[in-house]
């Protein structure tokens, strides 16, 4: 494990929506997301090129611009590269990928060391920032996860000895991607996306405790499961990944909304707030599309749970059990 410490806020945004995720924001809608962000106390905001084929880089960029330096955390993501796309038709645009941008870039895969040196000076021009906190290689096993561990951790290592980087680290929602990632790699930060959440915990099998043995921290991403846990009144049509909801994992779901109701809590404050409870856990990333979106996830995030909650979905199974599991 790396000694790099990067001390990151409890709470950060994802701004995948400011890439247009899903819809189309103008870049007046972005930047009042980002300030409501800010207002709110949001301090750690995580991008990536692969995010609106630049846009949310460019947009965070800005707006981090013109804030102090020294008063907020940034990542972003190395792996794909922008390039040009020669299959560009006018007005085509990049929904295959959920983005609302036009698709006049594509991702094209690099784990080389000159790769990862071009990904990084390519967002911190988009960004307009002469320094990244946090590199993450993104979705390695999606490409070749044998290859990223022969030459994109070790590229990665080689920046952050320089100083190129504060901290690097791997993003991914696949466990066995992550926690082989963690054993064979010398990361300081995981983001894990959507598999340690208040509806599911498969990261505790293996990546949460690779992550202790070896002192790396974790970032908890898509902690809403979808927008699943983001209402009171979960609804069995709710998006869940690329798919209908698994019956097991509904019923589960009507549980935990059952519980938190019961005590009085919002289902989104529980859901913020549960991965936190993990000693490896050191921030939750969410995102949103709406300046009210922001407000509301900051006060969920500084709501008072009772230990009773906690103690109840335990006692169920529907959680780990233990005051810090």
């Amino acid at each position: 494990m790396s000694s790099t410490e990067l001390t990151l806020p409890k709470l950060g945004y994802g701004a995948a929506n400011v890439g247009n995720l899903f819809r189309e924001l103008t870049d007046d809608e972005a930047w009042s997301v980002l300030e409501a962000a800010w207002e709110s106390g949001i301090r750690y905001y995580d991008t990536a090129p692969h995010y609106g084929l630049g846009v949310s880089e460019r947009r965070l960029g800005a707006f981090l611009r013109t804030k102090p330096r020294d008063e907020f955390v940034v990542s972003t993501k190395a792996g794909r590269l922008l390039r040009p796309n020669p299959d560009h038709q006018p007005g085509g645009l990049d929904t295959a990928n959920d983005f609302h941008v036009p698709d006049d870039l594509r991702r094209e895969w690099d784990f080389s060391e000159s790769g990862i040196h071009a990904s990084l000076a390519e967002s911190l021009e988009r960004l307009g920032l002469d320094h990244i906190d946090l590199l993450y290689l993104h979705d390695p096993e999606r490409h070749d996860l044998d290859l990223a561990l022969a030459e994109a951790f070790p590229a990665l290592e080689k920046l952050r000895s320089e100083g190129a980087v504060g901290a690097v680290g791997v993003g991914s929602m696949v466990s066995d991607a992550l926690a082989r990632s963690v054993r064979e790699a010398n990361l300081d930060i995981i983001m894990v996306a959507g598999r340690y959440t208040l509806l599911e915990q498969p990261a505790a099998a293996e990546v949460l405790p690779a992550c202790d043995e070896r002192g790396t921290g974790v970032v908890a991403a898509s902690v809403f499961n979808s927008g699943l846990l983001a209402q009171s009144e979960p609804s069995r049509d709710g998006r869940y990944e690329y798919g209908r909801l698994p019956d097991e994992l509904w019923h589960r779901l009507v549980r935990i909304a059952d519980i938190c109701r019961a005590h009085d809590v919002p289902l989104a404050a529980a859901a913020i707030q549960f991965p936190l409870r993990a000693a490896s856990v050191r921030s939750v990333v969410v995102g949103g599309s709406r300046p009210d979106q922001l407000r509301q996830n900051a006060e969920y995030a500084a709501l008072d749970i009772p230990g009773e909650l906690w103690a109840e979905l335990a006692d169920e199974k529907l959680i780990p059990g233990g005051p810090h599991a």
